[in-house]
């Protein structure tokens, strides 16, 4: 394997800035300056997003920013000793040791647990102090190699030297599983617990360290399952068996719930159980003595803790808007995949294909091709497969519905709530209620399947729960209200959207056009972004020679999603390069593709370096494309792909003017906003050489 660090990555007492993100900045810079990293700007964006969802600052005036990268060409460790200290969330102050993991999207194992190695090593307090007393690069990179080299039995003989060391030893063991009943404290209580992040190389092994050194310290035995990029090995079921309470120090879902349902639960982020560990470990141990704790579901949906934390912080709009958003993002691959197919149908068998596709497919084959056929088919053979392919397209089709509802009510009630949602989106489908009818018995089977799960039942009826009684009950209630209530209603207003929608043209389709645009370069990707996306998903269901307003929407949102990024690339690569930063000009190049993919967080480096004008100048440019898509009537088969699935769009070169013209006036706004609408600084020229003297003299 190659060196994980060298001198060239490491920083001394240097000052790189005063918030995280000049820090990681700098160390991405200087990962890529090793040629470890095809790009600087690439792997900071990708490790600044993964700041951004949770601090890395850890107890100890450390901080282990971190990251998976496509940019990352190997595992590699930049370490920076800060002679500035700077905030990365830590409960106890600024960090000033600083490792920052970049790791490649496929890392090997190897690499991965070394990765790990390293970060549990940084909650021992005698290797931070010899990392801040290091006199050089090279002093910093062998003690970071004698870490990494360290084995399991090198933990066991430090357990001598004292309490930190001998925690560190009996996590490295409980932490990965292994040795599940080699050090049972005496105590009465038993403690099992699952830690994970989303990257899973620091902050699931630290956290695991922490929990198991905190348990030691009040006498109890605490094992862990790390679920982690390195690899995990399951805790025993007889260890979770004698546990009296579960600790999930977790930013993701627990892998295998369903194997601590029933026992009294504490559930945190990860990052708790580093800052917090001696308080997890005795909320687990009151929990155990607690008949009204919060348990693990039986069937293994999201814990009860965690729901009763949701309810009162969150307002039923945010809960409605992610279990329609889960339900979406399981939905498209079956509408990515059907709608190609289908284009491709119409493509090679011609848009009459619809109404031939049945009889060709019943009596011919590749052997005996059709004499009968549409007449813009690409001849028999044409035909045939465009047959075919119109075919797997619809029937994948037809799974829209069915599985909105379905991954809906998982969103709600986990597994035991797909069945219910599936069986409710077949009824209305079946009902002709579409997908508004599909998403009300998606959350009607969710709800009802969480609420069954949450009663307390007999121990012996627990394992009927989540394959028979949830099942049964909950179809029977939201396909019940559908069929004899509700779905003869929603399909009347399904049918009235569609004659709606079908009837825009002139002036009410273009505002539609800007008011989808607007949406789609608000956020850049974000909720508001992905309600539009998701509209649009939704209603291609619906669409049909006859009724095209579906495709024609779904046209003008990729089409203003395509904007921003395209806009940007255009102002920093081509217009004006001396408005942008280097970085940005770099991320411009790349912005390119990504915008003609219609990936519209291609866009978000910008927006997050200059949110008041890159943001607005975006939206102007997608209302203008989504105006002149929806006037146009270009219409789109595809939900992604941007102009690479151009054999899928009607009107294709409306659809390439209408985006370039967004593209155009995007870019010119952005350049107008950052020449003009500047607050011009006071005195800023002045005062500079006397805060420089100042600092000389001090």
């Amino acid at each position: 394997m190659t060196q994980l660090i060298t001198t060239e990555l490491v920083e001394l007492d240097q000052n790189l800035g005063s918030s995280p993100e000049d820090v990681i900045r700098h160390l991405a810079g200087r990962v890529a300056a090793t040629g470890r990293a095809t790009e600087a700007e690439g792997l900071f964006a990708d490790a600044f997003a993964r700041e951004s969802k949770t601090a890395t600052g850890v107890p100890g005036g450390i901080a282990i920013p971190h990251c998976r990268s496509t940019a990352v060409t190997e595992p590699t460790l930049a370490m920076a000793r800060l002679s500035q200290p700077v905030d990365f969330g830590a409960k106890d102050g600024p960090a000033d040791i600083i490792f920052f993991i970049a790791a490649p999207e496929g890392a090997d194992q190897d690499h991965l647990k070394l990765l790990s190695k390293l970060a549990r090593s940084l909650i021992k307090k005698d290797f931070t102090a010899s990392l801040r007393a290091a006199t050089s690069e090279a002093e910093i990179v062998d003690l970071v190699d004698a870490a990494l080299a360290d084995k399991p039995a090198a933990h066991t003989a430090a357990e001598a030297t004292g309490a930190a060391s001998a925690a560190g030893a009996s996590t490295a063991a409980a932490a990965t599983g292994e040795g599940a009943g080699a050090a049972k404290a005496k105590g009465p209580k038993r403690l099992v617990a699952v830690t994970a992040c989303p990257t899973g190389i620091a902050h699931t092994y630290m956290a695991a360290d922490s929990l198991v050194a905190a348990a030691k310290e009040v006498g109890v035995d605490l094992q862990v399952e790390t679920q982690g990029s390195s690899g995990a090995k399951a805790l025993d079921p007889a260890v979770i068996a004698a546990a009296d309470a579960v600790i999930f120090a977790v930013d993701v879902d627990v892998r295998g719930k369903e194997r601590f349902a029933g026992m009294p639960v504490i559930n945190a982020p990860v990052k708790r159980g580093i800052d917090e560990p001696d308080k997890m470990v005795a909320e687990a141990l009151a929990a155990a003595d607690n008949p009204h704790a919060h348990r693990v579901p039986h069937f293994g949906a999201e814990e009860q803790a965690e729901m009763a934390a949701e309810e009162k912080s969150e307002h039923i709009g945010t809960k409605l808007k992610k279990a329609l958003l889960t339900g979406v993002s399981y939905m498209i691959p079956f509408v990515a995949g059907g709608g190609l197919l289908i284009a491709l149908g119409f493509l090679l068998g011609g848009y009459n294909i619809t109404a031939f596709a049945d009889k060709i497919l019943a009596e011919n084959s590749l052997t005996n091709l059709p004499t009968v056929y549409p007449e813009l088919a690409w001849g028999p053979l044409g035909a045939y497969l465009g047959a075919v392919l119109f075919k797997i397209g619809a029937l994948s089709l037809g799974f829209l519905v069915p599985a909105l509802a379905g991954y809906i009510a998982y969103a709600i009630a986990d597994r035991p709530g797909i069945a219910p949602g599936f069986v409710s989106g077949a009824v209305a489908v079946f009902m002709g209620a579409g997908f508004l009818g599909g998403i009300v018995g998606g959350l009607i089977a969710g709800y009802v399947a969480h609420s069954i799960g949450k009663l307390k039942v007999a121990r012996w009826l627990r394992g009927l729960m989540p394959v028979v009684v949830i099942p049964l009950v909950a179809s029977l209630a939201a396909s019940g209200l559908l069929f004899v209530f509700l779905g003869a209603y929603i399909a009347r207003v399904t049918v009235g959207l569609n004659e709606f929608l079908s009837g825009l043209t002139g002036a009410s389709a273009i505002a539609l056009g800007v008011i989808l645009g607007l949406m789609m370069c608000f956020d850049l990707g974000g909720p508001v972004n992905k309600v539009a996306y998701s509209f649009a998903v939704a209603g291609l269901g619906a669409a049909s020679i006859t009724n095209q307003a579906p495709w024609q929407i779904m046209a003008a949102v990729m089409a203003a999603g395509m904007v921003p990024p395209l806009a940007m690339a255009l102002a920093a690569t081509v217009l004006n390069k001396r408005l942008f930063s280097l970085a940005e000009q770099e991320n411009g190049k790349a912005a390119w593709l990504l915008g003609a993919s219609f990936i519209t967080e291609g866009a978000i480096p910008f927006a997050a370096a200059d949110p008041l004008r890159v943001i607005p100048a975006s939206m102007l440019g997608g209302a203008v494309t989504g105006a002149i898509s929806m006037a146009a009537g270009v219409g789109s088969k595809a939900p992604h792909g941007g102009i690479f699935v151009f054999f899928a769009i009607d009107s294709f070169l409306w659809f390439c003017i209408a985006i370039a013209a967004g593209t155009v006036v995007g870019a010119f706004a952005v350049i107008g906003l950052k020449r003009w609408a500047v607050k011009k600084p006071v005195d800023t020229v002045e005062t500079v050489p006397v805060l420089t003297a100042d600092k000389h003299a001090s």
